[in-house]
């Protein structure tokens, strides 16, 4: 079994490093150091991530920090990228008036 899937394995405490303060995920100007808190706070899988720091949420939907967000990752759990899943993207939702949804016109047009 890798440390990886090990959730009691011991990854050390954290420690702040230089260039945490390095935007990773321009949309949600989510930083390095965001990512490795999240980490040694348990959260060791990119979905996890995902959800906990909004990395890969915004309008790009991780085509340009997911694979630096897996690197971050996988060197805190001291593993290969490969062992991590990828995840899944996902349409930006936006508000939608149910009128455009039910093709009608609206009476003040």
């Amino acid at each position: 079994m890798s440390k990886y899937m090990n959730r009691s394995a011991d990854i050390g405490e954290f420690a702040p490093q230089d260039d945490d303060n390095l935007i990773i995920c321009r949309c949600e100007e989510i930083t390095k150091g965001e990512i490795r808190q999240a980490v040694h706070l348990g959260l060791w899988t990119m979905t996890e991530i995902k959800r906990f720091t909004r990395a890969g949420m915004g309008l790009c939907q991780g085509q340009t920090c997911s694979k630096h967000v897996k690197g971050i990752i996988a060197k805190e759990l001291g593993i290969s990228p490969l062992e991590l899943d990828d995840v899944t993207a996902r349409a930006p939702m936006r508000p939608t008036d149910l009128r455009v949804l039910g093709n009608e016109v609206s009476s003040d047009e």
